[in-house]
């Protein structure tokens, strides 16, 4: 199982890297000339060469891009903002938890609300009740984020004025942001747990469980849940990384300081080192997310744990035997 952790993790190093070269060469080869941006008219070619030089830009794109690996693996250092003339690390540091907490939040309301539905849904099939909310979660599939997250703001907040439009002041203002970005999440795990609970519950085991005499509610409490959570799992990790990319969306819709909003600016403003940086902390989460779950197959299904120790048990035993066998020649 170590083994497999270090493995993934390992792998995690070439992905980011290209990540990072293909950010850093499409910020390269964008037209434009951000020193010209900053300095405005009026500048000397004395005062332009001087600017060039204090954030790198007078080298090549090789050297360039040595230069920005360098100082990021060694010092953690993304480069300086063009416009705030500020550490990107130090702005990424301080709006990280925002988004991070936008992001988690908005999970633990999916599959708070999304897999109750989906059991429901599953074990009264074909019911009113089955359709209604199998109906409803097609419904909000189909509406994208950018047009849900206006309409519930014009709603819920100019209209009926019952929640705040912006910022994170008080527990009010998460209630729209984490809604909108989880209610196209609680559908989808919805109809995945509907789906993988129908497969389930047919199986033989769930039979024999029954015919035990077991309630139903413990067969798909202890039996049924477990199994049908699988598929579930790797949906969820898949949409963290969906909601960390809709981050942008949410956060200037509803003027949060976090992330997303950092890189629209800098992206707004061609501020490279702005979006260089944001763009590889975010390709950093989705890959810890997934990551986190790989580990969970292992805590859900004890047949993947316990296929990756018969690998491990496996190879430590074809070791013994060779050396055994060495020692007899």
């Amino acid at each position: 199982m170590l083994r497999f952790i270090i493995k993934r993790v390992l792998w995690m190093i070439p992905v980011m890297l290209g990540v990072l070269i293909i950010v850093f060469s499409i910020t390269y080869l964008t037209p434009g000339d951000p020193i010209k941006t900053m300095l405005g008219s009026g500048y000397t070619p004395e005062r332009y060469a001087m600017k060039q030089a204090e954030y790198g830009l007078d080298k090549g794109y090789l050297a360039q891009l040595g230069n920005y690996i360098w100082n990021l693996v060694t010092k953690l250092d993304m480069g300086k903002s063009f416009s705030s003339n500020i550490r990107v690390s130090k702005e990424l540091s301080a709006r990280l938890g925002t988004t991070v907490q936008i992001g988690v939040y908005s999970v633990l309301v999916m599959v708070i609300i999304g897999v109750p539905l989906g059991i429901i849904s599953a074990t009264k099939q074909y019911s009113l009740i089955d359709t209604g909310l199998t109906s409803l979660a097609l419904i909000i599939s189909a509406i994208p984020c950018f047009v849900l997250a206006p309409l519930c703001l014009v709603l819920f907040g100019v209209k009926l004025k019952w929640l705040p439009i912006s910022g994170l002041t008080s527990f009010k203002s998460w209630i729209l942001p984490i809604g909108t970005n989880a209610l196209s999440g609680i559908a989808l795990i919805m109809r995945m747990t509907r789906t993988s609970m129908l497969e389930v519950i047919r199986q033989d085991y769930i039979r024999t469980a029954r015919a035990k005499g077991l309630r139903e509610r413990v067969i798909i409490r202890k039996h049924a849940l477990k199994n049908a959570l699988i598929p579930v799992v790797t949906v969820t990790g898949q949409f963290m990384a969906m909601l960390m990319s809709g981050a942008v969306i949410i956060e200037t819709i509803f003027s949060i300081p976090g992330i997303g909003m950092y890189m629209l600016g800098g992206i707004t403003g061609r501020d490279y080192p702005v979006i260089n940086g944001s763009v590889i902390l975010v390709s950093f989460i989705v890959c810890a997310m997934n990551l986190i779950v790989d580990l969970l197959y292992a805590v859900i299904d004890p047949r993947i744990k316990a296929e990756y120790v018969a690998k491990d048990k496996r190879k430590k035993l074809q070791k013994m035997i060779r050396k055994e066998r060495e020692a007899s020649v």
